[in-house]
């Protein structure tokens, strides 16, 4: 059977990979060669989004917004993307409060949120002109073997490829980590995530509320008004399983009520419910974040608790550190696909994973938790960051992505 050769082969064209593909779609080696890339997909390419009032959101931190831009995916989007103008955090009972302001940090947002399947479909639009650009979808990897000088792919269609260098942005149940053999370390928080996006009385004003309760946090995040709902947020409430079981498990109005009950009355009532689900909460990090012609991006290397909202954010900076990286390999006519140079990302890329998975441990810990102790730490730790302009100059830097 004939054998396809690529320069890079991806696996995975959701939102990692097609961003990964367009940031390296434009690179070209010392001959003005660009960079032949194939993208390998399970789902069939969506150019279209059709939206619905329950479609999942992200929040997108002001880099990955300037990221985007960057790589001429923003322009489809920005229309769509809810800005955050305001970040208010409280202690539910408790004195404890802080504001974060986007005119303070002298930004037009601190963030933005915006429907996962419109960022896909920017993403889709942008490599549309793209030419070396190749998709084998609906596809999936079925075998990979390694070799010196490549790495040979089996698809389920029976397609054979071959790359320089291969990327998993395949998300937590990557593939191709576990065809590497690369381990995990998993540390299972005994919490979910209870997700929907909801209407309000009160309009959000573009103010991202970070409520923390007894069982965890509840986030309300601002969405744009339009044809699915005006008013809108989208709800993030981390909770215990069985006490997620249980809410779950009641109608819609005594959910608005206990929603409510938890929140409090900075929206008003809650006036709509979309869908519910639930996903169980664990940190996810690969042992190893490169092999040998292969590279681990995203969901494939770091899947971390969604508190602070930083979990695509830390994918997308994996992608613009690697494709840097990939620019002046190619510029001083290096293999970019020798190891040694895919260590150099993955020291590159250990502070930014450390640090940020840092900062949501300890937000899990400090404020899952009702212990005395350290509700009067939190309280006066929030304090203590509301007006102490250096700290919380540092932090809101970290969460905007820079």
């Amino acid at each position: 059977m004939t054998v396809q050769h690529f320069d890079i082969v991806i696996s995975g064209g959701g939102l990692s990979g097609a961003l990964t593909a367009l940031s390296l779609a434009d690179l070209k080696d010392n001959n003005g060669k660009a960079l032949s890339i194939a993208i390998i997909e399970a789902n069939p390419i969506l150019t279209d989004a059709s939206l619905t009032f329950d479609d999942r959101v992200l929040a997108l931190s002001h880099g990955s917004a300037a990221y985007l831009a960057h790589v001429g995916a923003w322009q489809f989007l920005q229309k769509h993307a809810q800005p955050i103008e305001t970040i208010h955090i409280s202690d539910r009972g408790h004195y404890g409060k802080a504001r974060i302001d986007a005119k303070t940090e002298q930004v037009n947002a601190l963030g933005y949120v915006v429907e996962m399947a419109l960022i896909g479909q920017s993403l889709l639009r942008a490599l549309e002109p793209k030419t070396n650009i190749t998709w084998f979808a609906p596809d999936h990897i079925s075998d990979i073997n390694w070799q010196q000088e490549h790495v040979n792919i089996t698809l389920a269609s029976e397609t054979q490829l071959s790359a320089r260098l291969l990327l998993g942005c395949d998300g937590a149940q990557s593939v191709c980590r576990k065809f590497a053999n690369i381990s995990s370390s998993i540390s299972d928080y005994q919490q979910v995530a209870l997700i929907s996006n909801v209407s309000t009385a009160i309009a959000h004003q573009s103010v991202a509320y970070e409520r923390f309760t007894e069982f965890g946090p509840i986030a309300m995040l601002p969405l744009t008004d339009n044809q699915c709902g005006k008013n809108r947020c989208s709800l993030v409430w981390t909770l215990p399983p069985e006490q997620a079981k249980q809410i779950m498990a009641t109608s819609d109005e005594d959910f608005k009520q206990a929603l409510e009950h938890n929140f409090g009355s900075w929206l008003g009532s809650i006036s709509q419910v979309g869908k519910r689900d639930i996903y169980p909460l664990k940190l996810v990090q690969a042992n190893e974040q490169v092999f040998h012609r292969m590279v681990l991006i995203g969901n494939a290397s770091h899947t971390i608790h969604p508190i602070a909202g930083q979990g695509f954010n830390l994918g997308l900076r994996d992608v613009a550190e690697f494709a840097a990286l990939m620019k002046s390999a190619l510029e001083n006519d290096q293999d970019y696909a020798q190891f040694a140079l895919l260590s150099q990302y993955a020291q590159s890329r250990k502070q930014d994973h450390q640090s940020v998975i840092g900062l949501t441990d300890s937000l899990v810990t400090l404020f899952s938790n009702q212990l005395m102790p350290l509700v009067v730490g939190r309280n006066i730790g929030l304090k203590v960051f509301n007006y102490v302009k250096p700290l919380k100059s540092a932090l809101v830097k970290k969460t905007m992505g820079y």
